[in-house]
């Protein structure tokens, strides 16, 4: 089943993708945006071992929607069927 992660705005542009399924049960948001970043660095580096500067960047100041709810806490546990929306800031008025 998996967890169902949604990127927006510049969160999507660093991965480059908008929505994926990931193994994440029992993991916290944080615990899995590293896996993520680190993730991404390596596809786009396959010889890289630390996370992307722009990746890391972006996730670092991203708050979320677990289920539908509003949080900022990194140490929120997954489990499979979530939904995770993953929400850089945003800017306007």
């Amino acid at each position: 089943m998996g967890v169902t992660v949604r990127y927006f705005a510049a969160a999507k542009a660093a991965l480059g993708v908008g929505e994926e399924t990931l193994d994440a049960d029992g993991q916290s948001i944080g615990a899995l945006l590293i896996q993520r970043a680190t993730d991404a660095a390596a596809a786009a580096d396959p010889a890289a071992t630390s996370p992307g500067a722009d990746v890391t960047a972006v996730l670092a100041r991203c708050s979320f929607l677990h289920n539908g709810h509003a949080t900022t806490d990194r140490a929120t546990e997954l489990a499979d069927g979530d939904t995770l929306d993953v929400l850089p800031p945003f800017a306007g008025g």
